[in-house]
């Protein structure tokens, strides 16, 4: 038990001062870290209530996701009737009452077109249910329903996508450590540190950045447009407002075709540009699927109108004059440098497949966070430097080497932190200091129960390794259940409840390290060399 080979010893003394060396840079402050050339080393990120910055509550609002699902299978009912050598002709669609609806004109084919449709649906979850109910009414028309396990499940996958594209827009930014976690079923927690002014954020994150492409309706009576009434198979929607058009003036309405010929769904990039004029515009490039859709649309609708429209409103509306071949197009507007800018990043990261709203907003000044940081320092050095006074003054050379052990704790815990760029928060700080003392907590265990077997009349050197083993087992179980509340914790927590237990769980294994493999190392190097006979603990 107290046996220690060179190797070990080495080992054990090399951890603690790599530890301490990857521990230095997060000590002192970016710019002198930068001057003396340790720019480049890991440092541990400071959260919102230490450094500052934003933070959003996003809600998401899910009732037009079933809209989008009849509209999905919809069309996917109007291909697959069309696939292969048996086409399969059906009569008009009706999406009314939430269900779709449609009928097959020959009775021969109906049990085909079920099949057809029932191949559209999938099961959902374990139970086998499927997302869409299919049955035949009046012998030859077929329903598909939409089940609600379907519709539950579409707002998970929702959710999860939203998640994901919020995610990736704020990255684009060239923001640090975003904290960005999906809270009950419909909200997603945004928290940006160092963010201050968070009006751009919110502009960024509540664009839903759905982008399509749809033919102008010629027919359309522009008196009827005006009045808001659409001819059949076509929809009405607004011009985006130019930036010096009053905000009361009366928006410009355009009839548009329904169905897409193109959407952001076959995009691949979108980046900053400038138009013919040098105005600030967006260049897109589609895929190749997206390319060939593109090009037979121009080809066949040569000198029509086709309009581009962000989020249901019109950005332009330009005269196709010969077909477009390259899979590439440019988004016109009323665009700034920022504003241009902010729309390539949201069409690169993806359409939001639900609206977001923000319900909640704060931001955290660098001051307040400084703050924080100096109440947590202050609070850990007083709890360290009492810790250091008792462990000093009750068990006298023992109390030494566990001083030195909670020291190299605190270091070796912060280059932990710093190698998985681990962020402190302030309840990070509240982890620390009471993993300073856990770690002293072990030691007192040790101590006492060395005490307990000198009264016992054992020699010093029995007593010390017995005090290590049996004081081992008790440490060893209670960091069991500090380390199962520290998984909990983690795993179910969100935000500050995180920080702590990311702190609290590499404290625990870490203040083992130290408290009971480098004193007992410690304590070893001096029985062997001075031979005591009496130890005064």
């Amino acid at each position: 038990m107290l046996d220690f080979p060179r190797w070990k010893v080495i080992s054990i003394w090399l951890v603690l001062l790599v530890g301490v060396a990857l521990a230095i840079p997060s000590l002192m402050p970016a710019s002198l870290s930068n001057r003396i050339g340790l720019g480049g080393m890991p440092r541990i990120n400071l959260g919102l209530d230490l450094s500052g910055g934003s933070h959003l509550l996003l809600e998401a609002d899910t009732t037009d996701l079933a809209k989008q699902n009849l509209q999905r299978m919809e069309d996917t009912i109007r291909t697959e009737m069309r696939r292969g050598s048996t086409k399969i002709a059906i009569g008009d669609i009706s999406t009314a009452n939430g269900r779709l609806s449609f009928f097959v004109r020959d009775v021969g084919q109906l049990d085909a077109a079920v099949e057809r449709a029932r191949a559209q649906t999938q099961a959902v979850g374990v139970t086998g249910q499927r997302d869409w109910n299919v049955n035949v009414v009046d012998s030859t028309r077929i329903v598909m329903t939409p089940t609600q396990a379907g519709l539950s499940d579409s707002a998970d996958r929702a959710m999860q996508t939203a998640t994901e594209v919020v995610r990736k827009r704020i990255d684009a930014m060239g923001t640090r450590e975003p904290t960005i976690v999906r809270e009950g079923s419909t909200r997603i927690l945004v928290q940006v540190p160092g963010l201050q002014d968070p009006a751009g954020l919110k502009a960024l994150i509540g664009k839903t950045a759905k982008l399509e492409f749809k033919m102008v309706d010629m027919n359309a009576d522009p008196a009827q447009v005006q009045a808001g009434r659409a001819p059949p198979g076509s929809e009405i929607l607004p011009f985006v407002k130019d930036a010096g058009e009053p905000a009361s003036a009366a928006p410009r309405l355009l009839a548009v075709q329904r169905r897409a010929i193109l959407s952001g769904d076959d995009l691949i990039d979108a980046e900053l540009s400038r138009d013919d004029n040098q105005q600030p515009a967006v260049a897109l490039k589609f895929n190749a699927a997206g390319g060939r859709k593109f090009a037979r649309a121009t080809q066949e609708n040569s000198g029509k109108l086709f309009a581009m429209i962000l989020d249901n409103q019109v950005l332009s509306a330009p005269r196709i004059d010969e077909p477009i071949l390259g899979g590439n197009a440019i988004i016109h507007g009323s665009f700034t440098v920022d504003s241009a800018n902010q729309l390539a990043i949201a069409l690169r990261s993806g359409k939001l497949p639900v609206d977001l709203k923000v319900i909640e907003e704060r931001t955290v000044g660098p001051q307040l966070g400084a703050d924080s940081i100096h109440a947590g320092v202050v609070a850990s050095v007083i709890a360290s430097v009492a810790v250091i006074v008792f462990m000093l003054v009750t068990y006298g050379r023992f109390g030494v080497y566990a001083n030195l052990a909670v020291i190299f704790n605190i270091f070796v815990i912060l280059a932990v932190m710093a190698l998985f760029t681990a962020t402190l928060t302030l309840p990070g700080i509240a982890g620390f200091v009471l993993t300073i003392g856990t770690a002293v907590d072990a030691n007192v265990l040790i101590n006492e129960r060395i005490r307990e077997e000198r009264r016992r009349g054992r020699g010093v050197v029995q007593a010390v390794e017995l005090g290590y083993k049996e004081a081992s087992r008790t440490i060893f179980e209670a960091n069991t259940v500090h380390f199962i509340s520290g998984i909990i914790m983690l795993l179910l927590g969100s935000g500050p409840i995180k920080g702590f237990a990311v702190v609290l769980l590499i404290g625990i294994f870490i203040s083992y390290f130290t408290a009971v493999v480098f004193t007992r190392m410690l304590t070893a190097g001096w029985i062997r060399r001075n031979r005591p006979t009496e130890i005064h603990i």
